[in-house]
């Protein structure tokens, strides 16, 4: 089942968050890059997390749906509200994460679905749905692809 996150959704869409950022940080580069995802994880930065998420849940109750399988939520989908879409003209899928269990199962698909019927709703400079994904996460990039997604620029990133 796919729905909007709720407030007592907290501890396990941080778990979620906490795996997705750890995932990124191991899967996507060097110990130094994984070393330096695990240390952000802390109070503080869950507390800033949660700051957000309410401020984008307070814009559009929608921005944040959780995948529930059983009674635990084994995923989420966050689309940035429509008032950050200037940041690439296109609604923006911010992340989206299934824990490795329920993966395959169809709970991705019921995510992304969620996610394009928020990104509908939205009133867009350009009419699309746009995504960070690593080229070398292959599932990832396959899932993306068989879902029509098509390569649109390229993010790079220097240290400040």
């Amino acid at each position: 089942m796919i729905r909007p996150f709720e407030p007592d959704d907290e501890d396990a869409l941080w778990d979620c968050k906490r795996a997705f950022e750890l995932e990124l940080g191991s899967g996507t580069g060097s110990e130094e890059k994984a070393a330096a995802y695990r240390a952000k994880l802390d109070a503080e930065y869950r507390a800033s997390y949660f700051e957000w998420v309410d401020r984008c849940v307070g814009a559009n109750e929608r921005t944040v749906q959780v995948a529930e399988r059983e009674g635990d939520v084994v995923g989420y989908a966050f689309v940035l509200p429509e008032s950050m879409a200037h940041v690439w003209d296109a609604a923006v899928l911010n992340e989206l994460y299934v824990d490795p269990d329920a993966r395959g199962t169809g709970v991705a698909d019921d995510l992304l679905a969620a996610a394009l019927s928020v990104a509908r709703d939205q009133s867009l400079p350009l009419d699309r749905l746009v995504l960070d994904v690593d080229p070398d996460n292959e599932r990832a990039t396959a899932f993306y692809d068989r879902w029509g997604f098509e390569p649109w620029g390229e993010m790079v990133a220097r240290p400040l």
